[in-house]
């Protein structure tokens, strides 16, 4: 929310070089990376491909939803000038082994994990941003890169589509807290910071397409479950937190990651 532009003007440019470049050097095919945030804000659920440009993005998305909606605009436009196979995925909320658990630009399980981790270290309360209400869909980001083989070996279509494990999956971030805790094996004080903004309240996405072209060619995708994934990826980074792309500041708190 406090860098609308800077969101704007960055992914702007990367969308506008990778996709040219990509067309000028004759690549075969780019997959680009869309978000659920691209979605209006007040679009009646549940999220489908069909609804990225039917009203405005949520406000605390301003600047990267509008970039990101782009990209769905220019992949149309290079294949309707220039006949480039260019499509991209729409991912949930991705986490895993090797994150980005920077406790200030992190997305929210990576920036939870990180902050319980320093918690249990320093004997110190585990402070989550928000009232912990929220729901979010997660996927797990082995999952999500066999979605993207599939995607470059079976799929040639220029509309997007939604990866996610399905809009009735979608948790609260409080048991996004819990799960953590449990996973790091925290025993003090939980905290929900209410002076903090929520952000959107839902946004479940669908992943019927997904699944009704898989099918087509195979057996159904089977995803990992939730809480397996969330404790490989604790585990991963309790074993390799010396290396682990924390950020400068690992011991002084940080502030607090959001959904």
């Amino acid at each position: 929310m406090k860098y609308k532009a800077s969101f704007l003007r960055d992914n702007i440019l990367i969308n506008s070089n990778v996709l040219h470049t990509s067309y000028e050097t004759s690549v075969q095919k780019v997959i680009s990376c869309l978000s659920t945030c691209v979605f209006p804000a007040d679009i009646e659920p549940p999220l489908v491909e069909t609804k990225i440009h039917l009203g405005l993005p949520h406000e605390s998305n301003f600047g990267y939803a509008h970039a990101k909606r782009l990209v769905d605009i220019a992949n149309h436009a290079y294949r309707e000038q220039y006949g480039c196979n260019f499509t991209a995925a729409i991912p949930t909320n991705i986490f895993g082994p090797d994150d980005n658990f920077d406790l200030e630009d992190s997305h929210v399980i990576p920036g939870l994990i990180h902050k319980c981790y320093l918690a249990k270290k320093n004997g110190t309360p585990f402070t989550v941003s928000g009232t912990g209400k929220p729901l979010r869909q997660f996927v797990f980001s082995y999952d999500l890169a066999k979605m993207f083989i599939w995607q470059l070996r079976e799929y040639d279509d220029v509309e997007p589509i939604i990866f996610s494990v399905g809009e009735n999956e979608d948790v609260s971030i409080k048991h996004v807290a819990e799960c953590i805790v449990k996973a790091v094996g925290f025993e003090g004080e939980v905290k929900f910071d209410t002076s903090k903004s929520d952000g959107q309240f839902r946004k479940p996405a669908s992943n019927e397409k997904l699944l009704s072209l898989i099918r087509a060619n195979g057996p159904e995708f089977q995803f990992t479950p939730f809480e397996e994934a969330l404790n490989d990826t604790v585990q991963w980074f309790v074993q390799n937190y010396d290396t682990a792309r924390t950020g400068k500041a690992k011991t002084d708190g940080g502030p607090s990651a959001r959904a």
